[in-house]
Formats: structure tokens, sequence, C-alpha cells
């Protein structure tokens, strides 16, 4: 790890930990006020002993857990510096894409060394986007492309967990392999607004396409979760005369089109708390979450692309997906009837389908989901089986190590 993320991420942690102090005394002085007020002259005595001593404890926590933390980061970052990237590891960049999913737009505006900048991703590194770059990364570049793009606090790393493979395979390899697509998998800051992500990823494309080692001739688009709004985003804002024109396939998995249960459930939460003095102090907490979570409330109201097909996938924890558990948690983060744009988007029936008995992030790698985007591929005309048909589909039961 760096020496400059080592004290960010010191102090990021600081910060925390004086925030939640900080929102336990708020919380506390708002319950004493109000078991104070329910007899002045019996609580006055008590009050008068509490109010000081609460102060001072209060203060002094905050105050010595600021200087401590802030001790400790500058302690930490003049640790030996290996000069390695807080990303470059497997759980670094899950830590740092978690962090990024809660407080990115944050430390984007801070200029903070912790803020992720979009980029394609190879060996969990960032790619330059020079010619000689992109051919070194990609020596086996083909003239398609499979751009991935991940969810909410993820990383691309996430397209290759394990889920029902024991061959190590992932759609990017399969996709390679079978239908020879060279898979471009992108890593950004999730906490950002959707639209602005969707401003830099066609801008990334522009510039990609244009330094590709081949000329390219076809682009299709992957986006599970948050990835599929960024993308639909992105199509909307790029030069219609640019990289969209080659985009043919694009694949929703999981996305939430018409938003996310949890978000709006986190929303109304904090209508409800602001309006009692106690509870006032977590709705700050609860408020302070990046946009781009906020933005999951309603989804996205971009545009479909209208040059090309779209596939909207869908899981549910249950094997029907009209099951009362299934019309209620979904994939336990985003309900069938947003992965489809129910009411919202114009999927055709045969471009939707759905996977039984899986999870939001089971969608990411798993056997079910690849077969269903592979049929769709190989298709030449626009028939698919029907939705009825495919939408009790099981995913396989997970690989065990």
């Amino acid at each position: 790890m760096r020496s400059s993320e080592k004290r960010a991420t010191g102090r990021l942690a600081t910060r925390t930990l004086t925030d939640i102090v900080g929102n336990v005394r708020d919380t506390h002085k708002a319950v004493a006020k109000r078991v104070f007020g329910w007899g002045p002259r019996v609580t006055l005595p008590v009050k008068v002993i509490h109010n000081p001593i609460a102060a001072i404890v209060y203060g002094s926590i905050r105050g010595g857990e600021f200087a401590l933390g802030f001790t400790a980061a500058e302690a930490f970052a003049a640790t030996k510096d290996s000069g390695v990237p807080l990303g470059s590891t497997l759980r670094g960049n899950f830590a740092l894409s978690a962090v990024n999913g809660t407080l990115g737009d944050e430390l984007d505006e801070q200029g903070n060394p912790l803020s992720i900048k979009m980029a394609v991703r190879r060996d969990r590194v960032n790619v330059g986007l020079r010619p000689a770059d992109l051919a070194a990364a990609f020596p086996a570049a083909t003239p398609k492309l499979a751009v991935f793009m991940h969810g909410l606090g993820g990383s691309e790393d996430a397209w290759h967990l394990r889920s029902g493979r024991r061959d190590g395979e992932s759609h990017g390899s399969l996709l390679a392999s079978e239908h020879g697509y060279t898979p471009v998998e992108v890593r950004y800051n999730s906490g950002l607004h959707v639209a602005e992500n969707g401003r830099q990823l066609a801008a990334l494309l522009d510039v990609v396409v244009a330094a590709w080692p081949t000329e390219v001739d076809e682009i299709i688009l992957l986006g599970h979760s948050m990835g599929g709004l960024v993308i639909r985003s992105a199509c909307d804002q790029a030069d219609e005369n640019g990289w969209v024109s080659t985009v043919r396939h694009v694949f929703y998995l999981g996305t939430p089109h018409t938003g996310a249960p949890l978000e709006r459930g986190v929303s109304r939460l904090i209508e409800r708390l602001v309006k009692v003095e106690e509870g006032r102090p977590l709705a700050t907490f609860l408020d302070k979450r990046s946009v781009g979570i906020k933005d999951l409330h309603s989804g996205s109201y971009a545009p479909l692309l209208d040059s090309t097909k779209h596939y909207a996938v869908s899981a549910s924890i249950t094997a029907d997906p009209d099951h009362p558990v299934a019309l209620l948690v979904g994939d336990l983060l985003v309900l069938p009837a947003s992965a489809h744009g129910k009411g919202h988007l114009d999927f055709p029936e045969h471009h939707k389908h759905h996977v039984g008995r899986l999870t939001h992030f089971g969608l990411l790698n798993n056997p079910a989901v690849y077969d269903a985007m592979s049929e769709w591929l190989t298709l030449k005309g626009d028939h698919s089986s029907s939705d009825s048909t495919r939408r009790n589909e099981r995913a396989p039961e997970p690989a065990i190590s």
C-alpha cells in the first residue's frame, strides 16, 4: 500500500469513528431532553449534574479518538511504502471498492487518494489507453469487445466469483472461447452519480475503441446491478456516430431499472426518523450515503439505445419468481419486476430471463445466466423461447471447494 493511501485510510477511519460518537452523543442528548422534560422539579437536580458530565465525557472521547486516530494514521503512513496500490490485491480491491460505493462522491470531491478513477483493468492493474498499452494488455485482441461493468461497491474481481462453476471459467472467458469476444473489464467509483459514471464510460470507450489494436467491428455490453444503469446512461450520452454505433447487444444482470427496495426503504426510514428528535442523529448518519446509492431509489431514466438489442436477466431466492417471498425480496437486493423494467421499459418477452434459487451476486458468474446470454448471441433472428418456458430455470448448485 502506498503511503498516501495509508494516511487517507487512517484519517477516514478516524473521521468515521468520531462521527459515530457524535451521533451517539446527539441521540443521548435528545433522549435526556425528553426524559428531563417529564418533571422539571424532580429531574432538575439530575439534569444539572448530568449535562456537564455528558458534555465532558463525549468531548473527551471524541477529541481523544481524533487525536489517537490522526496519530495512528500518520504512523501507519510512515511505515515502509510498498509502492503497490491498495487495489492490486483481492482483499484490497474489495475494500477500496466498498468504500467508494459508500462514500465515493465525497472522496472524489476531496481529491482523496482512495477515490477510484474509472479505468480498464487487467490483473488488478489500470491499463493505459495508448495503443501500445492496450496491445500489451490484450495481445489476443479481437475486433469484438465485451465490456463488463460491475455494480455498487463492486470491482472487476466480482465477475470471477465462483458460483456453480468448478472449472474456473467466467462469463468473460466463455464469451472469448465460444464467441470470439475480448473481455474488457472496467472498474469505476460507484459512489458517483449514475449519470456521471455514464459520461465517463462514454468518454473511456471513445478512447479505447480509437486505440484498440484492431478495428472494432462489434461491442456487447454487460452490466451487473448498477452497472446496467451506467451502461444505459453511457449509451444515451455517447456520440451516435462513435463506438455506440457498433453496440449489438446489451445484457442487464439484476439491474434495478425501476429502483431497489432497500434504498427506498432507507429513504422512508430517514423521513420518519427526522420527525422525532431522538431519531435525527441516525437520520443524519444514514443520509451521508453516497449519491450513487441514492440514485438506486428510482433507477435510471436514460432510454434504451434504439439501435441494439437489450436483454434483462433477473434472479430470486425461490425457484418461482411469483412466490410471495420472491415478490417481497427478489434476489435479496433487486426484485424481478425491477430487473425486467416492468411498467417502464419495453423489453420483449423473449428478451427476458429468470433464474430461480439464485442471489443477486450469483448472477455475476453462473452457468444458467451465461447459457441464456449465449443462446441470445447465437440466434440468427430475433426469436427465442418464451419467457414462460425459461423463467423457472434453476441455478446449478454452487461448487464445493
